[in-house]
């Protein structure tokens, strides 16, 4: 026997209203994270596509900002608050409609119990916020359609706009084309009437459709992003790594609530002994939804590092599966409880890890640095206090008239950019350039050139974190003629200083830079030609004053300087970042500069 209907809808209630005011609290309670910051600038330069990510997350941004209106980081979590927790209600409907309103109950409380489901899709605005609400309500339309038989209206209605949301999907994140590939091969082995149904291929056309404008702008990009995904998941020639392996799942474990995992374990163990828990067609469609993706995330973390989160959509679909095991009564006259003791075990846990994590992210109530312990939390504060620290710095600064006016700020890779960018360049007015290679600065290659060349003799600012530290001499040397210490800012988290900033002017840029988006994105490890070598370095105004240094003191005209050094980069197989890392510290030797000896 199941709760009453009366009691389960209370209680499923309860924990929208709850874990809806606890998401807002913790959204406005900490400083966005490197990630997040990094996602408002698709929202503030939005494109049918990004380096990273297709256009979803920038798109919900920008429907719950305003188009950035009101741009706090409650108003940008804020469509993650409200999907995350529309996201709980689907789940408790797809596991309503597979087994009854008791396992949906359950598959709300679970969902909300892991990290992965309250906090980075149901409180932190990622890419997978939509990803997984527009997965969850394919899944709801899927199991609605594809395990009938008849192939009534109804079911055929269902697979057309699953078509439809499994394309939104995918314009939040590529692994949704599991979604395609788990309901291919359930049609295939468990209900090939659907092959023969036109809606099938009308739902795929529309999912395909829906996802054309990211492969346009691929296409527009040397497909830039597909190439960088497949460089972070492809097999490296070092062979197996187990320590990948094993933080993976570790990480698995921490992400979903040991809690869960144990209860999914034990689901999956009543499967394999013949327990009755689903009906067979929607067990196989969950599974083919699920258990590829997570089979194929766990291989490549034998070879390579990769994050836990990947796996997360696959997850969903384990929590179907436990809640239904929970779900199912051990007899037709023992009741079952509107809250079983695991699933609340699961519920404190997570609520005393919110908890202790975010006194700790504000209040550093533990001093892990004194214990020689990394903390991680300190990544998600101090920015804020930065940013305002900043502003009467560089406006002494231009008052005394030791910079210009408004000088923009560099940096070297996509984030600390992003952080800059959000919390020092948004309040004073200032642009943020991210100077290096394409790996390194992600989006603002485009940022860059929208915000267009800067003129020579204009002046800069850069930032060093003392957590994040890049020596500037070695990074601008070359591009200005001056590298001035402004000031040292402390960023303090109650009685600690938990990291410094270091300003540095950079005075009268020896000669306009100038920013491309289009020859510079073809991704180093896929290209062969000695032309794209050529592009690389003409588009780096840092090597280019080093490289013609080189060609005055040889006697050889610039052009064959350029040519000879992409030769060497083709034959050793280096990219610019390469170069610039290696090769280009003993060029910054020749080139006089007051460097800050008192760091």
């Amino acid at each position: 026997m199941i709760p009453s209907n009366r009691k389960i809808y209370w209680a499923l209630g309860i924990l929208l209203v709850v874990s809806a005011v606890i998401r807002l609290v913790v959204a406005g309670a900490i400083e966005l994270g490197n990630d997040e910051v990094y996602y408002w600038t698709y929202a503030k330069f939005p494109d049918m596509s990004h380096f990273d990510h297709p256009p979803m997350v920038g798109l919900l941004i920008q429907l719950f900002t305003f188009n950035l209106r009101f741009d706090s980081e409650i108003f940008l979590r804020l469509g993650s608050v409200v999907l995350g927790t529309a996201s709980t209600w689907l789940i408790f409907l797809i596991g309503r409609k597979i087994k009854n309103p008791a396992a949906g109950l359950y598959a709300a409380f679970l969902f909300t119990a892991s990290f992965y489901g309250f906090i980075l899709v149901g409180t932190f605005i990622l890419p997978d916020t939509p990803q997984v609400f527009f997965w969850l309500i394919s899944l709801y339309l899927l199991v609605c359609s594809l395990p009938d038989e008849s192939l009534s209206r109804q079911s055929r209605t269902y697979l057309f706009f699953a078509g439809l949301s499994i394309g939104l999907a995918l314009l939040s994140k590529y692994h949704s084309v599991f979604l395609i590939f788990g309901a291919g091969m359930f049609i295939l082995f468990s209900n090939r009437k659907w092959l023969f149904a036109k809606e099938t291929w009308i739902a795929l056309l529309m999912a395909v459709l829906l996802f054309m404008p990211v492969v346009f702008w691929n296409s527009n990009n040397n497909y830039i992003s597909f190439t960088f995904h497949e460089s972070r998941v492809g097999i490296t020639e070092s062979g197996i790594q187990l320590q990948y392996f094993i933080t993976e799942l570790l990480g698995q474990v921490f992400y979903n609530n040991p809690v869960n995992i144990v209860l999914i374990v034990m689901a999956f163990i009543g499967v394999l002994r013949g327990k009755q828990i689903l009906e067979k067609s929607y067990l196989r469609l969950i599974l083919w939804l699920s258990v590829p993706l997570w089979l194929v995330f766990v291989s490549f973390s034998l070879f390579r590092s990769t994050l836990p989160h990947w796996t997360g959509p696959a997850y969903i679909g384990f929590i179907l599966i436990a809640a239904s095991w929970l779900a199912t009564p051990v007899s037709e006259t023992k009741r079952l409880k509107l809250l079983p003791w695991p699933v609340a075990l699961a519920l404190v846990f997570i609520l005393t890890v919110i908890t202790l994590a975010v006194t700790q992210i504000r209040y550093g109530w533990v001093p892990l640095k004194k214990w020689k312990v990394e903390d991680v939390s300190a990544d998600l504060w101090g920015m804020q206090q930065l940013g305002e620290k900043f502003g009467p710095v560089a406006a002494w600064d231009e008052d005394h008239f030791l910079v210009d006016k408004g000088s923009p700020i560099f940096t070297f890779r996509w984030f600390p950019a992003a952080n800059f960018d959000y919390y020092v360049g948004r309040p004073t007015g200032r642009k943020v350039y991210a100077l290096g290679n394409l790996e390194r600065i992600h989006k603002y290659q485009w940022i860059n050139a929208i915000r267009g060349n800067m003129k020579k003799d204009a002046d800069a600012y850069y930032i060093a974190l003392s957590d994040d530290y890049e020596d500037p001499v070695r990074l601008y040397g070359s591009l200005f003629e001056l590298v001035l210490p402004s000031d040292t800012i402390p960023i303090i988290r109650g009685r600690d200083t938990i990291r410094k900033a270091y300003i540095y002017k950079l005075i009268n840029l020896k000669q306009e830079l100038n920013f491309v988006t289009r020859d510079s994105t073809r991704p180093v490890t896929k290209v062969d030609t000695l032309d794209y070598f050529i592009r690389q370095i003409r588009n780096n105004p840092e090597w280019m004053q080093i490289l013609q240094k080189r060609a005055k003191d040889k006697g050889i005209t610039m052009t064959e300087m350029i040519s000879e050094e992409a030769r060497k980069m083709k034959a050793d197989h280096r990219d610019m970042l390469d170069v610039l890392s290696g090769d280009k510290k003993d060029s910054l030797k020749e080139i006089r500069i007051l460097k800050d000896n008192g760091r």
